[in-house]
């Protein structure tokens, strides 16, 4: 998220960008056939010979499903994959505008479009094949003690390398009116823990060709015994690993809220030259740090004199061509890709290289880029009508929060506070970020990469005893996603999200309420889910909550842990409850705040009439369900059964769903359907 603890995002992808339509001042014909192309609903996505009370995502989707299997270039194909495919086509026209024009040095334009020619220049960059980190890979072998050896994961911070472990200054998680330096676990290849302690067949294949793709980089610069290097980083990767955390306790703030002084972390971890480490990625004069995982910088900090200098300087060698390795020539690219892509995620082909270079713009200088995407394809219609749409659901849930029968007036009071506490941001930044200390040229892919994490990481470091900066954003304006901050109390809505399936000028209602209402109602919620909801509304890590208002909430929370445990995704492989418990809960309440809204809204509109045989509950239900509709290879699946908090497509429609009485009126299901649950086994929260 690095905002890991405190953002939760409606996708696990951050996607790119859109381009919004203005309504269609044409004829009544011409109208009706943008709709049908820009609402986000088809009838050839069905699959109706499946009844939809017995598997509502395959009715729904299941005609997509079929005529969309997953592109070679990719590990999913989803909603998100579709609106970023179509867009990414607007963003590679403004790149290719700026690089093909002379542009005024220092310029928005001659920055972006520098950076784009510098990536794309692949005969430059097989010309030089590992060059432009050779002089880093001769800084670590210069390295010989281990305040060498501080200096340079000091170093390693500031170009985007993590090694060993990571810092990041974020709000004080109980003090959200500052900030605060937190130190976080880090320093694996691999995508989590589990990938090096588990020891089913599945996973000790991984773990070999993982052993394979560190032997063939090490080969690629030339060092000798390959084969011997890769297997003692492996096993000092998994040292940390097996120090690590895990994601589902990494998701409790209470877990990773570990506050300390910085003379108790010289203390505790004497090991490391903290006072060094934090002059030189230019941390100065601070009195307190957060320990995110104390156990694991225990073990951190013990390697520094427990492994050899030696050692040392081949896993730092290994962090850097691992980082860097897709700004190299082609045979680090294509080695890569072969693990990365093909082994871990089931990708046949690489994605052809503007996509790429897009992709690293989007990562390095988002901002920066959304800023001319905004000024050529943002509606401003768009914006009001989805902030329209965000207070209507914001009064819906304070309607629900009313009437709850299992809170007390207490908590009630608590949760109303917190509720219209709650800051909105739609579109792009009131006030952008300032890129002119920024240096882009237009033939140093790999110095354009350092330069822009170097200026990124100092932009982060800068903040500390300054003043939260309430207009910030977490993700660029061509994102497609939205995400919820616990620290500011905030939703945000990109203007990449603000398009089919999730909004459309011209859709009906039910479609927008049961796309983009939804992703409104889910970020809405996360400030009340099993985490988020023990933050108050200043964005306090503080309990707001009587002990047995508590415990009713977690015994609903649980009902939603135990349905989404039993999802089986592949033979022996389920759905991880307590992992994506939060996404769950918000999915949920996502939908049915989505769904009152839409019928308040139309109480005062008046109800319309059926559209191709769908009344317009069922239509708000089919909007929900193609939101979600994905394709998955299985190497991909099971990397995100493992890693990811959001549930796959299929369960975030039926898991849902199968709780709300509503779903169940709109489509006719009854006791005993498959898309009913039990009494008992049903969870209703918000």
């Amino acid at each position: 998220m690095n905002k890991i603890l405190t953002l939760s995002c409606v996708a696990a992808i951050a996607l790119t960008a859109c381009d919004m339509k203005s309504k269609n001042e044409s004829s009544e014909s011409n109208k009706n056939e943008e709709m049908k192309a820009n609402s986000g609903f088809s009838l050839a996505n069905l699959d109706t010979t499946v009844a939809p009370c017995d598997n509502f995502y395959q009715y729904a989707i299941g005609g997509w499903l079929k005529d969309n299997p997953v592109p070679s270039t990719e590990s999913r194909w989803s909603s998100f994959n579709v609106v970023n495919d179509s867009n990414n086509i607007k963003l590679k026209k403004i790149l290719e505008d700026f690089s093909s024009s002379e542009n005024a040095k220092g310029s928005m334009e001659q920055r972006i479009g520098d950076f784009y020619k510098s990536i794309m220049d692949s005969t430059l960059a097989d010309q030089l094949g590992y060059e432009p980190i050779k002089a880093d890979l001769d800084k670590i072998d210069a390295l010989s003690s281990s305040d060498d050896l501080v200096k340079y994961l000091a170093y390693h911070k500031s170009i985007g390398v993590n090694s060993l472990f990571s810092i990041y200054v974020g709000q004080d998680d109980k003090n959200s009116e500052q900030y605060i330096t937190h130190i976080y676990q880090s320093g694996l290849g691999l995508p989590d823990r589990d990938y090096y302690t588990k020891t089913d067949q599945k996973s000790k294949e991984i773990q070999q060709a993982y052993q394979k793709h560190i032997e063939a980089m090490f080969t690629l610069i030339n060092a000798e015994k390959a084969a011997q290097l890769s297997e003692e980083v492996y096993a000092m990767e998994k040292t940390l690993a097996e120090a690590s955390m895990t994601r589902v306790d990494r998701r409790d703030p209470n877990k990773t809220y570990n506050k300390m002084t910085v003379a108790e972390l010289k203390k505790d971890y004497s090991n490391i030259a903290w006072d060094k480490y934090f002059d030189l990625v230019g941390i100065k004069n601070i009195q307190d740090v957060i320990v995110s995982q104390p156990g694991f910088l225990k073990v951190a900090s013990e390697q520094i004199n427990n492994w050899s200098i030696e050692s040392w300087k081949n896993y730092l060698k290994w962090r850097l061509i691992d980082t860097y390795a897709s700004e190299l020539s082609s045979d680090f690219v294509n080695q890569n890709f072969d693990f990365y892509g093909k082994t871990l995620s089931g990708t046949k082909e690489m994605k052809p290289r503007w996509k790429r270079a897009l992709s690293k713009i989007n990562g390095n200088i988002g901002q920066l880029l959304g800023k001319a995407f905004v000024d050529r394809h943002f509606s401003k219609e768009a914006k009001e009508e989805v902030g329209r749409m965000v207070e209507n659901l914001r009064a819906v849930f304070k309607e629900r929060i009313q009437n709850l029968a299992w809170m007390s007036e207490e908590t009630k009071v608590k949760a109303i506070e917190k509720l219209e506490s709650f800051n909105k941001k739609i579109g792009y930044p009131d006030k952008w970020r300032d890129f002119s200390d920024l240096e882009i040229v237009a033939d140093n892919q790999v110095q354009n990469i350092m330069n822009s994490r170097k200026f990124n990481f100092a932009y982060m470091i800068n903040k500390l005893g300054k003043p939260i900066d309430k207009d910030e954003w977490f993700m660029s304006p061509q994102t497609v996603n939205a995400y919820y901050s616990s620290s500011k109390n905030e939703i945000v809505f990109p203007a990449g999200i603000l398009q089919p399936p999730f909004y459309s000028e011209t859709a009906d209602a039910a479609l927008n309420y049961g796309g983009i209402g939804a992703v409104i109602g889910h970020e809405f919620t996360h400030g009340f889910d099993d985490q988020g909801s023990k933050y108050d509304a200043k964005g306090n890590l503080q309990n707001w909550w009587t002990d047995e208002d508590r415990e009713r909430f977690d015994a609903r929370a649980q009902k939603v842990v135990d349905q989404f445990d039993s999802f089986e995704v592949l033979d022996s492989l389920f759905v991880n409850g307590k992992l994506t418990l939060g996404e769950n809960i918000a999915d949920l309440g996502g939908a049915t705040l989505a769904f009152h809204a839409l019928e308040k809204e139309l109480e005062e509109r008046g109800k319309p009439e059926k559209i191709d045989g769908f009344t317009y509950q069922q239509r708000f239900f089919l909007g929900w369900a193609q939101v979600w509709h994905m394709n998955m290879t299985e190497e991909e699946l099971r990397k995100r059964i493992a890693t990811d908090p959001h549930s796959p497509g299929e369960y975030r429609v039926v898991g849902p769903l199968a709780n709300m009485p509503e779903f169940a009126e709109a489509f006719g299901c009854k006791e005993g359907d498959l898309m009913v649950n039990n009494d008992s086994l049903k969870a209703i929260i918000w």
